[in-house]
């Protein structure tokens, strides 16, 4: 059985499931997907996400606003505490640092004062952070380790950078987790990290509906795809597609207290 640690199920295209989750479900238990945790990106849709999710057993949410969300309202550690407390959320994030497309100071400033406070909430609510991270390495390190992130310990999704920086989040007390880039022929810095990162740290996602894995790529993806992470960590890492699925359902239940 699969889990996918992160997708965000309000952003998936449901309609060939005639828009709803139960039906997308029951149509994709051939692909023995058992357990998603559906990430908040903004502050102004949350409620909707949370509402979507909220009858099925078998999706977690988390709470917290993308850095990349810089017109919606920004939320106070106290609002995050709330909210994550209020509705049973599992993690606090996603947030982080993303500067691929970053125009300004202001934006930076904005965004790293942001990851500081969801910090801050992980360690209010002791929930483990979902962080995002792109093309800001050094900071995004600095600053988990200015604010003691590792106190809470949490997940660098969607890992994209080299095995230093995974060394380092993982003496941080973080996991890494493993999206459809894996699957990509020219990921090989990415498919280093996944042969490399210790057995009991890794989580697979597909970040679903961004990021199909091969054989769907620049296809919508869904959380059932998360099959074709786990085929391709076997086989980076010498093992089965079982063991993958297995040891990282576990790695997802210790860090999410499931």
């Amino acid at each position: 059985m699969f889990i996918d640690s992160h997708c965000h199920l309000d952003r998936v295209d449901l309609q060939p499931y005639s828009n709803d989750i139960g039906a997308y479900l029951e149509a994709t238990k051939a692909d023995l997907l058992d357990h998603m945790l559906c990430v908040s990106i903004d502050w102004e849709n949350y409620p909707a996400m949370r509402d979507l999710v909220a009858a099925y057993t078998n999706i977690s949410i988390s709470v917290g606003v993308h850095p990349n969300e810089l017109e919606g309202h920004d939320p106070t550690v106290e609002e995050l505490v709330e909210a994550a407390q209020r509705d049973n959320a599992v993690a606090i994030g996603e947030t982080g640092l993303d500067y691929f497309r970053l125009e300004n100071e202001s934006d930076l400033t904005i965004q790293q004062q942001r990851f500081r406070r969801h910090i801050n909430a992980a360690k209010h609510t002791n929930k483990p952070i979902i962080i995002h991270t792109r093309d800001a390495k050094a900071d995004t390190i600095r600053i988990m380790e200015e604010e003691a992130a590792g106190d809470t310990g949490g997940v660098l999704h969607c890992f994209t950078e080299d095995w230093d920086m995974a060394k380092k989040a993982l003496d941080l007390n973080f996991y890494i987790s493993f999206s459809g880039i894996v699957t990509f022929k020219n990921a090989k810095q990415v498919q280093e990290v996944a042969q490399k990162v210790p057995n009991d740290r890794f989580l697979i996602e597909t970040d679903s509906p961004y990021l199909a894995p091969v054989p769907k790529r620049g296809k919508p993806n869904y959380p059932n795809y998360v099959k074709y992470v786990a085929e391709k960590m076997a086989e980076l890492r010498g093992v089965s597609v079982e063991q993958v699925a297995d040891v990282s359902a576990a790695n997802y239940a210790t860090l999410f207290n499931r």
